[in-house]
């Protein structure tokens, strides 16, 4: 079921799907349009509003009390905040919880928080009860721009990030920029990464856009912030609507990810998602060059707006630890790792495919001088 124009909305993008498309509406206060969207994807649903510990109390709550005003049945369930709570342990509590509250397959999941909440309560409703409807709304600039569009969903686990999960695209997605003002600057810096993503792989113009519109959403501008969700999302859709399975041209969406899950994971989750898709991205566009793919001078013209982003990137961990996950990122086929790479900005390599075997030696060399530097 569709919906019109919602107050406070900057515009929507509508995202196609196997199952049926999805609306992404993006502006200022939707927040207290839920209980609307809610009637028009959801109607006579239960709804589970699940929420970390840190978003309940600033969102989540707010969206239940709203959803409840409107004569909706309400529950609501959280979790630990934090990557480490992104685990099975937490979908089985979550899924076990909804259970004893005696929810059915007339159920549908209210996702309220950002990429953790969005992924992992995205798990849970693509696999309760073989599958209900989930409701995403984002409340960090990475799930705005990146986690809630495209219908991944997913666990990490001890080989690695994202390795256990589903796709399960949303019912639709409401993303209010008014909840980026609760959020560090750190924190929005770290989503603002898959913006300069999108760029670097699709359109170089939007990646001049990002760098020449960062200060003001880092700073939170509502209108800057929602100009940018818009274009990324609008961005990630296309490429969503040709290959919603990864088969193929979607693989590009993971640029930087391949080296950046493996820093991420060899921290501990102690590095932040974005920083460590910085580094990634610096990394591949490095070993793009070094190949002869990508034209010289990317990594450099990258490092200039990343920089200005996240600064300079410190992994944790050991060189050693972030190579032993590479075998095991979602994209490699026979054990070895395969790599996103850039043929300029604004335009990933294609030929021979959308992701590429690197000699060990080379990553070997480049993963070195992220944790060697001189």
């Amino acid at each position: 079921m569709t919906f019109g124009p919602l107050h406070g909305e900057a515009g929507r993008v509508d995202v196609a799907a196997a199952a049926g498309g999805y609306p992404v509406v993006v502006g200022s206060g939707l927040l207290d349009e839920i209980p609307r969207v809610a009637d028009a994807v959801a109607p006579g649903r239960r709804l589970a509003v699940i929420s970390d510990s840190t978003v309940l109390p600033l969102h989540g709550a707010r969206v239940a009390e709203g959803l409840r005003a409107a004569g909706r049945e309400v529950a609501t369930f959280d979790f630990p905040a934090g990557e480490a709570s992104k685990t099975r342990r937490s979908w089985s509590v979550l899924t076990d919880r909804m259970l004893e509250a005696g929810f059915g397959r007339d159920s549908c999941v209210v996702a309220v928080g950002g990429g953790v909440t969005t992924d992992l309560a995205g798990f849970v409703a693509a696999t309760f009860l073989r599958g209900v409807p989930v409701l995403q709304v984002p409340t960090s600039t990475l799930a705005m721009i990146d986690a809630s569009v495209g219908g991944k969903t997913g666990v990490d686990v001890r080989a690695g990030k994202n390795l256990v999960g589903a796709f399960h695209p949303p019912a639709a997605v409401v993303a209010d920029v008014q909840t980026l003002e609760t959020l560090p600057r750190s924190e929005r810096a770290q989503g603002l990464v898959e913006a300069v993503k999108h760029g670097a792989i699709l359109d170089e113009r939007h990646f001049d856009t990002v760098g020449a519109r960062l200060e003001a959403v880092l700073a939170g501008d509502a209108e800057a912030s929602a100009d940018v969700v818009l274009a990324s999302v609008r961005l990630k859709a296309g490429v969503v609507a040709r290959d919603e399975f990864e088969g193929g041209l979607r693989q590009i969406l993971n640029f930087g990810h391949t080296v950046g899950h493996a820093l991420e994971a060899a921290s501990a989750y102690a590095l932040g998602h974005g920083s460590a898709v910085a580094a990634g991205m610096l990394a591949e566009s490095r070993i793009g060059e070094r190949m002869g793919v990508t034209a010289q001078g990317t990594t450099e013209r990258l490092a200039s707006v990343l920089r200005r982003v996240v600064g300079d990137v410190e992994p944790s961990g050991t060189a050693e630890s972030a190579r032993s996950y590479l075998s095991s990122d979602k994209k490699a086929r026979g054990g070895q790792a395969r790599y996103v790479l850039l043929e300029r900005i604004g335009k990933a390599a294609g030929e021979g495919g959308w992701s590429h075997s690197v000699p060990d030696p080379l990553v070997d060399d480049v993963l070195a001088s992220l944790y060697f530097r001189p």
